[in-house]
Parts: C-alpha cells; structure tokens; sequence
C-alpha cells in the first residue's frame, strides 16, 4: 500500500509513519506537511537519509494545485490527514489559522482525493469535537458534536465536511476521534511534554483552575493502531472513537509525573482557568472494538513511564524545540495568566 499522510512531522503523524513502516514492510508514504512550529522534519530526517519507502514533501495541504498533482500519482492508495493546527490556546488567541487549515485545508484534501478516485480517506480528528461532560458517561460515535473551543469548532467542521462528501458524493472516508494523546515527539506546549521539561528545572508548574478537569488518556501508538485499523477495515462513512480507558484529572496526571521526575509537588502553580474549559472527556470506544478490533495495549502508568523514558533520552530534542517562536508564544501564555 502507499498512503499520502499529511502532517506526518507533527506528533501523532511521526509516531504513526515510524509504526507502519516498521509493521509493514511492503508499504512506502509519502509525508506532506507544512513544517509550521510544530512540524520538526528533523523528528523523521533518519527516514530520508535511510529508508526509501518514506518521502517527505514540503507543502500546504490548502494548495489545491500541489495535491492534485501528489494525487496524479495513481499508485496512492489512500489519504490519511493529520495535518491540523491543535493547540486550544492558540485557537482563542486567534481562531484564523485554525479555520484555514483544519476546516479550509482539509476540505481542500477531500475534494482534491475525490476528483482523483483515491480509493481511501482517513480524516484524523478529536474527542474535543463533542463538547465537555458532565460526572458520569462516555462519548459515543452518536453524541451530538457540540465544540466549546475556536479549535474544537475547526476540527467538527472538518468531520461534518467529511460527513457531507460521504452522503453526498459517496466519497470513501472515515474518521477517527481520539481522547488525549500523550507519547514520543509531542511538542512541550501540551500538558505532559511541559510539564516534564519545567520540573526538570525546577520551574513551576502552571495548572488551569484547580486541575480538577478529566481527560481520558492514551498512548500515542494505540491511537496510531487506532487509526490504522480504521483505514484497513473501517466501514466507509463511518466515524470511530479510539480511548484509552484511563480517566484522569489534570492534577493527577502533574503528580504523578513529578513522582516519577523525583520532583516535589510544591512546583505545582494553579493559575486562571482557559476561557470555555471542558470538564470531562470520556470516549466509549465499543464500536471500534466490535468492528475493528481495537483495544488498548498501555496503561496510563506505564505509558507515562515510557514518555518520560523517551525525553529523559532525548534531551537533544527537546532543546531544539525549546527555542525561538516557541519560546515567544510560552513567555507570553505566562504573562497573560499571572
């Protein structure tokens, strides 16, 4: 098989590249991303220089003309979409670039995918699209999609888009939503990765509210199993949630990393709650099971272990991605809630 993976430099998209070639050894992918702040092509730079099943493509999945000409290839298989902008943060800083990519970009892929009889699309989207819940429940692939974040909103706007090209043009897509991920490469503006580079040096730890709100946690691979399980056997039109089964309050999660670090909880620092902050995620992922085949392989404490494991390995990383724009954005993210 050989896929077109968009946003494959980002977090998810890396991790999911490096599992399928490693599981299949008859596949090859071509990589498209845009290489904004998130996007490290150094994460995949050992694919290019030594694998010839990978390419990497530098590109906007926006430019109608670039991915018409990809998709000429008539030997790509199937479309799998990561490429979106992510950060809840930024999105109510300046919802524009969300819209443009998440919405705008990955429209632009389906009907580009669709003018050229691409056999398979598999659109990558967030538990965040159904909203937040309340004490008890579990999303389901039924719940009314009811965004509370300029980002969330982005991202359901791309699934009904998706929705639409199915019903309407019986174009052959499926999309998964997925509860927290956490792992390998994930850039240190999300939850874990930040949290572990400050108590590393003995800065304070900045948490929303009185970190009480709940996410379901998942190792990043299991996503990757996820979604690849849905592009071999989903059914075409459907959606499918892929969780972890590990509910966990922010807090927790901060306290038992910092456990793990050796570090005392008195760098913990509770600062103003994110405008439209969601309780509780929780997805029923039955569906996935029943169908695909999908269960979880890590718990959250072991997942945890071997993410702290990886970056306590790879320091070098994460100096690169510690400076310039990141910096700016996470210097003023302080500022702005002191």
């Amino acid at each position: 098989m050989k896929l077109l993976v968009t946003g494959g430099c980002g977090f998810i998209g890396t991790n999911f590249i490096r599992l399928m070639l490693d599981k299949h050894k008859d596949w090859s992918i071509i990589n498209l991303d845009k290489l904004t702040y998130a996007g490290n092509r150094l994460n995949l730079i050992d694919l290019e220089e030594n694998e010839s099943r990978y390419d990497f493509i530098q590109g906007d999945i926006c430019d109608r003309e670039m991915v018409m000409d990809l998709l000429a290839d008539k030997t790509i298989d199937a479309v799998v979409n990561f490429a979106a902008e992510s950060h809840v943060d930024r999105s109510i800083n300046d919802p524009s670039p969300f819209v443009t990519t998440n919405i705008q970009g990955a429209q632009n892929l389906m009907e580009c995918a669709r003018q050229r009889k691409t056999d398979r699309f598999v659109h990558v989207s967030t538990d965040e699209v159904y909203g937040s819940l309340g004490d008890s429940g579990k999303f389901t692939e039924t719940t009314p999609l009811a965004p509370n974040s300029p980002y969330s909103a982005s991202k359901a706007g791309a699934d009904l888009m998706a929705r639409a090209y199915f019903e309407t043009y019986k174009f052959p897509i499926l999309v998964t939503r997925c509860s927290n991920n956490y792992g390998p490469y994930q850039f240190p503006e999300k939850l874990i990765p930040l949290m572990f580079m400050n108590a590393k040096s003995d800065k304070p730890l900045p948490v929303y509210g009185n970190g009480m709100n709940i996410r379901d946690w998942i190792y990043v691979d299991d996503h990757c199993l996820g979604v690849e399980l849905t592009l071999i056997k989903g059914r075409e039109g459907q959606a499918y949630n892929f969780g972890g089964d590990a509910e966990e309050t922010n807090i927790n999660v901060i306290k038992t990393l910092l456990s793990i670090v050796g570090k005392p909880e008195s760098l913990v620092t509770y600062v103003k709650d994110r405008p439209g902050h969601d309780q509780r995620y929780a997805m029923d992922f039955s569906l996935a099971a029943e169908e695909l085949g999908f269960a979880p392989t890590l718990s959250f404490e072991a997942g945890l272990k071997k993410t702290i494991e990886w970056y306590e390995s790879n320091t070098t990383w994460l100096e690169q991605v510690q400076s310039g724009e990141y910096r700016t954005f996470m210097n003023t993210w302080y500022e702005e809630r002191a």
